[in-house]
């Protein structure tokens, strides 16, 4: 990168950085950025929850392309993105009340519904499935492209498919520069973890990947909410089929009461100790890893905290050039859901560390 704002010259095509103010969006850069979107390029912009890669929901072109420069399975669909509630009412079939009451509630903010599609949404954008998947986030920059750019924007993580999502510009760069036309930096993602994802075609709404809105904040609004099925032959929901957020590294992920953890974790240090092994963690535990490499990922105690830092760590654990990351796991309720199911989907071995041991 080179310039005030930033040009990655390496790859396929010159990728233009260029910030943004997240606070006030400056109308001269977002111009700009719509104007791609419009003519059917791919835009990398801040959500509060992660960096997603946009482009046209209507444009079933530039939505392929998505799926192109990030590697991602044609079977997973995308998130359309939405700056008021009324643009809902054309790409979907039907609006029940039950999902305006969600919106007045939670949008705008990290909850994706999934709907009756309409006709008009490409098949790109849902995989063929015959619900669509739409959001109104809580970020000016979003917003903004979105007003501007006048039509409603398909974002899945603007990362390569199944490696950490990117919550910050430099990680889109380093995943998707030379690949698509523009990053708008706007500092980093404050929330961390993707939306939750909420299907309301079925009987019960059911949670399919838990997110920045807790199953209990969920259930204050609807009374019931059951979990979803988890992994399935056809997702109805990006995150459900593929494994997702992983570094290059090997995760083992030990689940189990915080002690108990940390004895696993060091034993299995010990099996591994002709690989290089990072341990990630929570900052209460940092010293009780004498010897090791440790990478925190926030205070057990302050799980916003934890869902803010858990991709830039696992980034980190690249950075460190980790060929086994084994990760203490957080409790799974609140936002520890969500921040479990991410660690689960790195993983690939799950361990439960005994009590005693």
């Amino acid at each position: 990168m080179d310039g005030p704002e930033g040009v990655w010259n390496r790859g396929e095509i010159r990728t233009e950085i260029w910030r943004v103010d997240a606070a006030v969006p400056e109308p001269e850069v977002i111009g700009r950025a719509a104007e791609v979107i419009r003519g059917g390029g791919l835009v990398a912009f801040p959500t509060e929850t992660v960096y997603g890669l946009g482009a046209n929901a209507l444009d079933g072109r530039a939505v392929r392309r998505i799926f192109q420069v990030k590697g991602r399975p044609a079977d997973n669909p995308l998130i359309v993105h939405v700056a008021g509630v009324g643009e809902v009412q054309d790409l979907v079939a039907e609006l029940p009340p039950v999902a305006l009451r969600l919106a007045e509630r939670f949008w705008p903010g990290p909850l994706t519904l999934i709907l009756p599609a309409a006709s008009r949404v490409p098949r790109e954008v849902t995989a063929g499935l015959d619900t669509v998947a739409v959001r109104m986030p809580a970020h000016a920059v979003a917003l903004a492209l979105i007003r501007a750019a006048g039509v409603p924007i398909a974002a899945p993580s603007a990362n390569i498919s199944g490696r950490p999502s990117p919550t910050t510009a430099a990680h889109v760069a380093r995943d998707l520069g030379g690949k698509i036309e523009v990053i708008l930096d706007g500092g980093p993602a404050p929330v961390g973890v993707e939306s939750t994802v909420l299907d309301l075609t079925s009987d019960l709404p059911t949670i399919l990947r838990p997110g920045g809105v807790t199953a209990e904040e969920l259930a204050g609004v609807l009374g019931a909410v059951k979990a979803g099925p988890g992994e399935t032959p056809r997702p109805r929901s990006p995150g459900m089929k593929y494994r997702h957020y992983a570094p290059r590294g090997t995760v083992i992920l030990v689940e189990g009461e915080p002690a108990a953890q940390v004895l696993a974790i060091r034993e299995l240090a010990r099996r591994h100790a002709s690989r290089r092994v990072v341990v990630l963690a929570a900052e209460e535990n940092v010293c009780a890893y004498p010897g090791l490499t440790v990478v925190s990922y926030g205070p057990r105690r302050d799980l916003r905290e934890v869902a803010r830092r858990l991709f830039e760590a696992l980034r980190r654990c690249d950075e460190l050039g980790a060929e086994v990351v084994l990760a203490e796991g957080t409790e799974r309720r609140g936002l520890g859901l969500a921040v479990s199911d991410r660690l689960r989907r790195a993983a690939a071995q799950v361990v439960h560390a005994p009590e005693g041991v």
